[in-house]
């Protein structure tokens, strides 16, 4: 006996039109992606959600990339039509297009050899590739025309029409301390060593952020919370205007001096602050590291 498969969506389309951008957008969205998958195992991938395959129970959405480079690719509409007959799976696709002046031009920039091209040129290979895919698109359920859109364009595009939950952006809260490094991969880096040390204070020195003692010494103060207040209105601001460029995650560095009390403090409570609106993650870097904080 078999999962349902919640969805599936065939994503498919002319050479070049951007199926790559499409399928990691997908990727960041959770969808289990697969690229260049043949037709004869197309019709076996509800198998993945078999009760006896632990590692994909969980799976509610895949994206498969299948088009002209699959060597059985005629036979594509006979399995869509067995699998949306199953009843097992809510299928969809996806084709994306472009047309032929911007999909030479393509080609030539990246002097990548098109699939269908053997003796003759890049546009006689794109002529022959509608050819093929001419039913396909006719049976598509959306169709992206991407040639005068930017891959962020695109992206947002995908966002806009496959995001399968509401806010879903990711942000990643790491706690750190400056003398072991600061980061390099930080969206916004901010430094809380104005805030006082619980180091100095002797029944504090030995614990962390995560024992509560330290926790209210650190966030119980005026300092502080004007600090995460107007952090919160910041990115309440920000986050969705993100979209315009389909950014779907941030990294947050919160330093102090030894990365054990009050970057840990702080990015435990900007944590709570955020995770009922957005899907939060918090890490602490340095926590086990020895040293002044």
């Amino acid at each position: 006996m078999t999962k349902l498969v919640k969805n599936l969506l065939l994503v498919t389309g002319m050479s070049g039109a951007g199926k790559s951008v499409a399928l990691s957008c997908l990727e960041d969205l959770g969808y289990y992606c697969i690229d260049n998958m043949p037709v004869v195992l197309l019709k076996h991938i509800t198998s993945l959600t078999s009760e006896n395959n632990s590692n994909y129970n969980n799976i509610e959405n895949y994206a498969v990339v299948v088009d002209s480079r699959s060597q059985d690719f005629g036979s594509l509409l006979d399995v869509i039509a067995e699998l949306k007959e199953s009843k097992q799976l809510d299928l969809k696709i996806l084709f994306l297009d472009a047309n032929d002046d911007v999909l030479v031009k393509r080609y030539k920039e990246t002097r990548r050899v098109h699939p269908l091209t053997k003796q003759g040129s890049i546009l006689e290979a794109i002529h022959l590739e509608r050819e093929v895919l001419a039913k396909l698109r006719e049976n598509s359920d959306f169709i992206i025309d991407t040639s005068y859109i930017s891959a962020n364009k695109l992206k947002t595009e995908i966002l806009s029409r496959f995001t399968t939950q509401l806010n879903i952006f990711d942000i990643n809260i790491m706690s750190f301390g400056f003398k072991h490094g600061a980061p390099i991969d930080c969206d916004f880096v901010f430094d809380v060593r104005f805030l006082p040390n619980p180091f100095y204070e002797p029944e504090l020195r030995d614990k962390t952020g995560l024992d509560r003692i330290v926790y209210d010494y650190v966030i119980d103060r005026d300092d502080t919370t004007q600090f995460l207040n107007k952090f919160v209105e910041l990115l309440d601001i920000v986050i969705p205007r993100f979209g315009n460029i389909a950014k779907k995650q941030i990294l947050i560095g919160i330093g102090c001096s030894g990365g054990q009390h009050r970057s840990v403090a702080v990015a435990e409570a900007l944590y709570k602050q955020l995770k009922d609106k957005y899907r939060c993650y918090v890490w602490h870097r340095d926590i086990e590291e020895k040293g002044n904080d």
